[in-house]
């Protein structure tokens, strides 16, 4: 998105109803001024240079390799097949909708996008960058100004020569600027170049705002679900205990049990209520983080949902090439800020050059108001000025120093955010794949467990097995479900934080 502005130095003014007719002479001085004026703007922005001093931007190499290293071994990762190589090519032009499969958290993520205020705030620093691009734009066009002037002067009666008070007038009308600069040397050039990199910074760093509440939505989405699980769990947990305790109480009675197997029936309980208590704190904590990053209340229908029970984005083929950092907004966010401190360069340089400014008015002049437009009061005033430095006490050195050093600041933080992002998407890939070994080798551990806790459960009831072994084996099994839901969340939240790492779609901002 280019900014809009007007490259025109003159303003239409629309004419003012009057009853009084024009004077045809004021129209055709008027016509006369106004193209003697474009004539000398069009030879003025001719003489104006490009950005000689600049050094010529070369983007630098990824200090990354070139695909991203398998878990196993370190070893690099290769699309192999065509279909491989076509859903690599498809994470280039995916949007978020294509990532997110569940239809609730689009809504909410919708939601999101049209009420988060770190949005709106980034979104309004796009639009003052913008301001700011047509503030250096307008520097390269003088500033115009149409004026009409009175200047009365009262001489008293003891200084003149007829011994009376004399007042006298001058009248004055014209089109002239001051103190226009020719940029013969590119600094006003390079500024407005830096000032547009900036504004194309600042598009991308509001870009990089919007991927990331995308993600945190979703994680935090996420997080919700995991603890809705992990509370219903608990309270399940709970109502399997509290029966074993009411029967234990029986047993007890009979003088079947020991009261310390009673007292071990009760813990269980208990433990059970701590959890369930915990689990709905958090599950509050949740729905009002998620509230504040959505910046709207949400319905309650979009929280109902079971999002752990199903895959939510698309898979991620083997063999990325690192290059596709190229796409992440906050990649893209330090390559502008390292453009922006290039064009810098130039303009320090171009101050060890002469510097040209003019100054010119033309119109008319007359000591009466009614021979302002009259024949022979034209005037005009034409005062170019050269300033050349000579001494400053190393000042234009260190600017230049300062604008170099910049730019190597910029390289270096450019090239850190590459390999942090790099590490950012192989972590992500590393997960994704040990991830389906690992939740396929918890959910055994679940039905193992199960089968252990049945076990027990037969056993202690006939008197083999005291009732410590049952109490084991229900802390194994409420464990393992409970790390089965921690696999599932880690493995939804990784799949939102390789779509961030990646760059977050190819959908852009509005």
């Amino acid at each position: 998105m280019n900014p809009q502005h007007n490259p025109s130095p003159f303003i239409d003014v629309s004419p003012v109803q009057s009853t009084r007719k024009a004077s045809p002479v004021l129209s055709v001085k008027f016509v006369l001024s106004c193209s003697l004026y474009s004539s000398m703007l069009a030879v003025l922005l001719s003489m104006q240079a490009c950005t000689p001093l600049t050094p010529k931007y070369e983007r630098p190499e990824l200090p990354v390799q070139n695909v991203y290293p398998r878990a196993e071994g370190n070893k690099l990762s290769s699309a192999k097949t065509a279909a491989d190589i076509e859903q690599k090519n498809k994470l280039v032009s995916l949007s978020w909708q294509d990532f997110v499969r569940d239809g609730k958290l689009r809504e909410i993520i919708n939601l999101a996008l049209k009420n988060n205020r770190d949005l709106r705030a980034a979104a309004l620093q796009v639009q003052k960058a913008q301001a700011q691009y047509q503030v250096s734009s307008a520097d390269l066009f003088p500033k115009i100004n149409a004026s009409l002037g009175n200047t009365a002067t009262k001489t008293p009666a003891n200084l003149t020569t007829s011994g009376q008070v004399s007042i006298m007038h001058d009248y004055s009308s014209g089109l002239g600027f001051s103190s226009y600069e020719l940029d013969m040397f590119g600094r006003l050039q390079s500024l407005k170049d830096s000032a547009f990199q900036q504004y194309l910074s600042t598009t991308e760093a509001a870009q990089t705002v919007r991927v990331s509440l995308i993600a945190q939505v979703a994680t935090q989405y996420l997080n919700l679900s995991a603890d809705r699980l992990r509370l219903q769990l608990a309270e399940q947990t709970l109502n399997a205990q509290q029966q074993t305790l009411d029967m234990d109480k029986r047993r007890f009675e009979l003088g079947v049990i020991s009261e310390l197997d009673l007292s071990q029936s009760r813990s269980t309980v208990e433990s059970a209520k701590v959890d369930i208590s915990k689990y709905k704190t958090l599950v509050a904590q949740d729905t009002n983080s998620l509230t504040l990053l959505v910046g709207a209340a949400i319905s309650s229908d979009l929280l109902g949902s079971d999002f752990l029970g199903a895959p939510s984005v698309i898979e991620t083929p083997a063999g990325i090439p690192s290059d596709l950092l190229s796409q992440r907004p906050d990649i893209l966010d330090a390559e502008h800020q390292l453009i922006a401190a290039n064009a810098n360069i130039g303009a320090a340089r171009a101050a060890y050059f002469p510097s040209i400014s003019m100054t010119t008015f033309y119109g008319s002049a007359s000591p009466a108001l009614n021979g302002l437009f009259s024949s022979g009061s034209r005037s005009w005033l034409f005062m170019p000025q050269i300033n050349l430095p000579i001494f400053d006490g190393g000042r234009i050195s260190a600017n230049l120093k300062i604008a170099q050093t910049n730019q190597k600041i910029a390289i270096n933080s450019y090239e850190k955010l590459i390999q942090n992002a790099f590490k950012e998407v192989a972590d992500a890939l590393a997960l994704q794949e040990n991830i389906k070994d690992e939740l396929t080798s918890q959910q055994s551990l679940v039905q193992a467990t199960e089968l252990s806790l049945k076990l027990s459960q037969a056993r202690y009831e006939n008197g083999i097995n005291s009732y410590l072994s049952v109490l084991d084996s229900q802390r194994s099994l409420y464990t393992a479900k409970q790390n089965l839901i921690a696999l599932k969340l880690s493995s939804y939240t990784n799949e939102f934080t390789l779509f961030k790492a990646l760059g977050g779609g190819s959908e852009k901002l509005n």
